[in-house]
């Protein structure tokens, strides 16, 4: 493997070298298999603390300059070259890493598109409080909304990231609760919780 990179903000077992994160890169974006844009790249990567900022940004602009990826507008896409490098030397990097990096970037991007569907923000209320209005679009119309008070910001952001998260399945305990369908409620309860043992 190559020179060593930066390990500021890189948890143990993360990437220490220049050449392991090129190759991560070029397995990323082979595995993903649609572009990436280097918001979505930096998210997932720097989120799970597998890279260095500095050392991520350089490896991508000399992963351009080597023709093993191209960037559109719509994002970072890995070249045949770049398909090859990931196809011969991907088992030089610890799989946990490869299943983080590929699990992180999936998870952004299921947010991204809830965050489409599901919309919330919070709004800072006269008296010091916090509103919290969450709306779920369909084709652009609302077909569920409701606003709750909230003490504190805290409180508000933390209803703001679940419902974006949970929408569909709070949309479904509130609808089987209102047309007396207890069993819809229990499953939507049921789903969430499922989800929140296996993160």
């Amino acid at each position: 493997m190559s020179n060593q990179a930066f390990t500021g903000g890189v948890r143990p077992g993360g990437l220490t070298t220049s050449t392991e994160i090129r190759i991560l890169l070029c397995y990323l974006l082979k595995s993903v298999n649609i572009p990436l844009t280097r918001a979505e790249i930096e998210g997932a990567l720097l989120g799970e603390e597998l890279v260095n900022y500095f050392e991520l940004s350089d490896a991508l602009d000399k992963l351009c300059e080597l023709g093993h990826l191209t960037q559109t507008a719509q994002g970072y896409q890995v070249t045949p070259s770049g398909r090859d490098l990931a196809d011969t030397l991907s088992s030089e990097l610890p799989r946990s890493v490869r299943e983080s990096a590929i699990n992180a970037v999936l998870a952004a991007q299921q947010y991204k598109r809830k965050l489409a569907q599901h919309k919330a923000q919070i709004v800072k209320t006269e008296d010091g409080g916090w509103r919290a209005c969450c709306t779920i679009e369909d084709l652009g119309e609302p077909v569920f909304s409701f606003e709750l008070y909230l003490p504190d910001e805290l409180t508000a952001n933390a209803v703001k990231e679940r419902f974006i998260t949970d929408g569909d399945q709070i949309f479904r305990c509130m609808l089987g609760l209102l047309t007396g369908n207890r069993q819809m409620a229990i499953d939507a309860i049921s789903s969430c919780d499922k989800k929140d043992k296996e993160e």
